[in-house]
């Protein structure tokens, strides 16, 4: 029995909202199972997509909201479509469909798939241009480049406040984190920070 197989992907884990809206497209293309990572479409090696490209079967369908999601790479795309063709897909790319159930792609289809792969890949690498002009651009100025070294004034109150408890040995380093609600290695920078702070 052919299944349904969703693809999402966003770039970074700071929008996850992003992938959730996604996941909810995808289910209303049909999706019945739903494959996403946090990564960049650049990459040619990302592990959830390997994954549904092993999982998926002769005649199933596969949908992903855009092809920007899929691929930033016309190479990978080209490869992603031989692979449609050998398993015999069905895929769906937001509204544009490649049926490959007869085990060829419609030449005006591949050609038409190829240029929207084009246009994926021109626009990362403009993306990347532009990160490197204005980079190139800062340093020219004299702006020094990277986030700025966090002081004892930005920590969050709760820091501040369960400090004394924690030297006191009153709380692990687990607990400091988790009444500050920050992660372990969040605090472990942020009691290096007043360590220093207390010695100095």
């Amino acid at each position: 029995m052919s299944r349904t197989l969703g693809y999402a992907r966003c770039s970074t884990n700071e929008t996850r909202q992003d992938v959730e809206r996604q996941k909810r497209e995808l289910r209303d293309m049909g999706a019945e199972e739903i494959y996403f990572e946090y990564d960049s479409g650049a990459k040619i090696h990302r592990e959830e997509l390997h994954r549904v490209l092993t999982d998926i079967r002769e005649g199933d369908t596969l949908v992903v909201t855009e092809i920007s999601r899929l691929t930033r790479s016309l190479k990978q795309l080209c490869d992603i479509l031989e692979l449609a063709e050998n398993k015999r897909l069905y895929v769906r790319i937001g509204a544009f469909t490649i049926d490959c159930r007869k085990g060829r792609i419609d030449p005006m289809t591949m050609a038409m798939f190829q240029m929207m792969g084009i246009f994926a890949q021109l626009e990362r690498e403009m993306t990347v241009d532009r990160i490197k002009s204005g980079l190139e651009n800062a340093r020219a100025k004299g702006r020094k480049l990277g986030r700025r070294k966090i002081t004892v004034e930005d920590l969050p109150p709760k820091v501040i406040e369960f400090w004394p408890m924690y030297e006191a040995g009153e709380i692990s380093k687990s607990v400091y984190a988790s009444m500050c609600g920050v992660s372990r290695p969040t605090i472990y920078s942020y009691i290096a920070l007043l360590s220093d702070q207390a010695s100095g």
